[in-house]
This record gives C-alpha cells, sequence and structure tokens, in this order.
C-alpha cells in the first residue's frame, strides 16, 4: 500500500533535521581533549593607561617603549601585583577589605571551522566585606580582542582602554565617561570587540571604541555559565566570521590581541580582576590557539 506524507508533516520534519543540524554546528568541542592555559587575572586598583606609561611612577615604562609587552615582565608576577593593589599598598586609595587580589583562570579555546569557543574555569575565592555594587549579578565576565590596529595593543593589552578619566577612578569628572579607546572609532578599525556574560544571564555582544557600546555586534551564538561546587564555567560560542558592528573577523591563520577581566563578589567599574595581555590564534601559533576540531 502506498502512503502519502501530508505537506505539513514534510515541513515539520524538514525543521527537525535543520534544527538538529543547527545544534550540531554549536556543539562545544570535547573540552577534555582542548588544552588549558592558566592565566592569573589581578585586581588592577587605580592603574590606568596613563599611569603605565609614565616612567617616574612605573618603571616598565620603558621596557613597554622599546616594544616589550605587559606580559611579558608580569605573567608570573600577576598575583603579586594583585595583593599589593587590593591590600591598598599600591595604587588603591579605597581598598576593599577581603579583596582576593588575584584569580588563577583556566583558559581553553577551539573552533569548528564555523564558530571560536573558549572556556573560563576557576574557582571562586573568598568574598570582601564590601557593599554590593552590583547587586543583580554576582559575577561577570568579558573578553576583548583586537585586530592590531590599536597602537601598543599588542604590548598592553586591554589597557588602551583604561583611563585615569573614566567613571570610578578616583580622579574622574564623568560619572558616566566609559572605557574608551584614544581617537577610536569603528571606521578606522581602531577599536576592541567586546562579548560579555552575568550571571543573572545577560549576553552582551559590542565594542570599545571611542566609547564603550555594549550592542551591535552579531557575532555572539551563545554564553553560558554555572557554578559547581566552589567552580564557576563559563563558555563563550561566537561566529568566527562575526557580522555586526565591532565584530574582528576572525579565519584559519589570524592571530589576534585578547585580553578578559572578570567583575567578582557583585563588584562593578574598575574593581574587577583582569588579565595581562595575549594573543589569540585561530589554528594558529599563539598564546591560546583555537584548534579546529
Amino acid at each position: 500500500m502506498k502512503y502519502t506524507i501530508h505537506p505539513a508533516y514534510r515541513s515539520l520534519a524538514a525543521a527537525a533535521i535543520l534544527a538538529l543540524g543547527a545544534g550540531g554546528a554549536v556543539a562545544a568541542p570535547d573540552w577534555g581533549k582542548v588544552p588549558a592555559k592558566t592565566i592569573t587575572v589581578f585586581y588592577p586598583g587605580a592603574s590606568p593607561i596613563e599611569w603605565v606609561t609614565k616612567g617616574t611612577e612605573h618603571g616598565g615604562a620603558r621596557a613597554l617603549k622599546k616594544g616589550e609587552s605587559c606580559a611579558s615582565c608580569h605573567h608570573d608576577e600577576a598575583a603579586d601585583m594583585g595583593k599589593k593593589m587590593a591590600s591598598g599598598q599600591k595604587n588603591e586609595p579605597k581598598p576593599i577589605a577581603g579583596k582576593a587580589g588575584s584569580i588563577p583562570v583556566s583558559v581553553q579555546a577551539a573552533n569548528d571551522g564555523t564558530n571560536l569557543y573558549l572556556r573560563f574555569a576557576w574557582k571562586q575565592p573568598a568574598g570582601g566585606a564590601a557593599e554590593k555594587m552590583d547587586k543583580d549579578n554576582a559575577v561577570k565576565l568579558a573578553f576583548m580582542l583586537e585586530d592590531n590596529k590599536v597602537e601598543r595593543a599588542n604590548l598592553s593589552g586591554c589597557w588602551e582602554t583604561c583611563h585615569g578619566d573614566a567613571r570610578t577612578m578616583p580622579e574622574a569628572k564623568d560619572d558616566k565617561k566609559t572605557k574608551y579607546v584614544k581617537d577610536g572609532s569603528l571606521a578606522s578599525g581602531k577599536f576592541y570587540d567586546l562579548m560579555q556574560w552575568t550571571s543573572k544571564g545577560g549576553k552582551f555582544d559590542g565594542y570599545v571604541a571611542d566609547k564603550r557600546v555594549m550592542e551591535g555586534g552579531k557575532g555572539l551564538v551563545d554564553a553560558k555559565g554555572e557554578k559547581k561546587g566552589d567552580e564557576w564555567v563559563v563558555v563563550f560560542t561566537r561566529k568566527l566570521a562575526g557580522g555586526g558592528e565591532g565584530d574582528i573577523a576572525l579565519a584559519p591563520g589570524k592571530v589576534v590581541n585578547f585580553g578578559f577581566a572578570i567583575h567578582d563578589d557583585h563588584t562593578a567599574g574598575r574593581f574587577h580582576q583582569v588579565s595581562l595581555g595575549y594573543t589569540l590564534g585561530i589554528d594558529a601559533k599563539a598564546d591560546i590557539t583555537a584548534a579546529k576540531q
């Protein structure tokens, strides 16, 4: 006997196949097979790029002018630097009691030819005794990418977006002034691609140019995070091609500048833990390589 499939059921079947295909396209890699790099994020206190480049206050300013990166000098010192600033010993006029000076984070990256996957994992440190600056979010994690267009970004990482006149800085005069890049603009290519996950469930895809914008990007496919016991795990899925405002196009063989930050213990503004500047390569040699799986 010959059976005829109703057109409506054909449509449902086709939709199901497409859904399965789409799900497979964004399936996370086998993280057990992906190399992990430990990067220590640390409390920077009030240390804007103006301080970093001022030789009379920062001894590394001379090395920076010679082309040495901050990470090449401080990768192994991040925890010690964070401890000094969190305690108020250096560059912090308003220390937070109990603030963690640093957090070691396991970072993994992979790609499937269409998407970039980034996984961050760390143990929750003991919290400070300060009031909750961001009552809605116990934790926020953001990362930035830069396409070798911003001066010194390959050396100083995300510090090119951190300025002494930005809000929450001690010398700030405008409480609405956000992170920015000097002479930054999307048109010139001088910007950082920014993505953020928040523990309340927020997902943001924006950029930092002449100001910080938390929307406009079309690269973010998903951002998920959870806490198991005392460990946080956050995974981003990002289209390699990008396609939106402030999205840097990624492709096999390309290397971009990379940095990330964690707002821990309900903090906001500059009271975060930040990484030094590193490189991220798509099937290319870099500090962190997102190899194809």
